[in-house]
């Protein structure tokens, strides 16, 4: 796929808002509260004042009330919400959301899930689906991880993108990640057999770790080289491209010399 712009937000100094798009569970099968959690879900998302343009809040009032909506503790009926029964895939933490727009286009037989806490990115990603009337492609406003623990069912998913999520790099805060060992499981969990799991990072320390919790989830086999597996076995067989938009924050990574570590799994069936 050709170069994309996109904002960076797999850092709290990457963009302004909260840090993080997601909470990392106590328990990989659980819809316990907040009590139980690592630290505290996103419980607020009220906007600074002047956040969204006024062209962005335009086409956020006619679009999000079709397309979006705030996380719930209920489970999802994606098929109602497409209007279509499709093999459904999230993408947690979508930010600007250029590179889901590009993979929606691409794969107009999936229906996919973009999970954003930052409301300014939303609003862009809002705008690009108007504009280019994308059909395949609905937003949730919230925690990610209490979208797979409350609306997600068992094996109901094709496949997760985790690109670049927050590597939280001070030691005192490695439990904020959101790719513990209990998230993994916990999409595993939620993966069909055959799914995807596909991580993408630039952090060093975070890919040693995500590689690590990965190789032990016991539900997961690795399908491409940093996994153990052999990708071109599995390329033209998985039911998720495996490709993926190169965004603008990609590109600086790049060009600071700094290494992308792509992780991609299947559900063992």
């Amino acid at each position: 796929m050709e170069r994309v712009n996109d904002a960076a937000n797999h850092t709290a100094e990457s963009v302004p808002g909260p840090p993080s798009t997601a909470s990392a569970p106590a328990d990989s099968g659980s819809r316990k509260g907040s009590g139980s959690r690592l630290y505290p879900r996103v419980t607020s998302f009220r906007s600074r004042r002047g956040a969204l343009t006024a062209t962005q809040q335009q086409s956020w009032d006619r679009t999000w009330p079709r397309i979006g909506r705030d996380v719930a503790d209920e489970p999802l009926d994606a098929a109602a919400w497409f209007g279509r029964d499709a093999p459904l895939v999230i993408e947690i933490g979508c930010g600007t959301g250029t590179a889901t727009a590009a993979m929606a286009q691409a794969e107009p037989h999936l229906n996919l899930i973009g999970i954003e806490v930052y409301q300014p990115g939303l609003a862009q990603l809002v705008q690009r689906i108007e504009r280019e009337q994308i059909d395949n492609v609905r937003l949730l406003r919230g925690d990610a991880v209490d979208v797979l623990e409350n609306m997600i069912a068992e094996q109901s998913l094709t496949g997760v993108r985790v690109f670049f999520p927050d590597p939280w790099p001070k030691a005192r805060h490695h439990k904020r990640r959101l790719l513990q060992p209990a998230t993994f499981a916990l999409i595993a969990n939620r993966l069909r057999p055959g799914g995807v799991l596909h991580v993408a990072t630039d952090h060093a320390d975070y890919a040693e770790f995500i590689a690590a919790v990965g190789a032990a989830e016991p539900q997961l086999i690795g399908l491409n080289e940093t996994t153990g597996g052999v990708s071109a076995e599995h390329r033209d067989s998985a039911p998720i491209g495996f490709e993926r938009p190169v965004t603008k924050f990609e590109g600086k990574a790049h060009r600071a010399g700094s290494a992308i570590n792509e992780f991609i799994w299947g559900k063992i069936g």
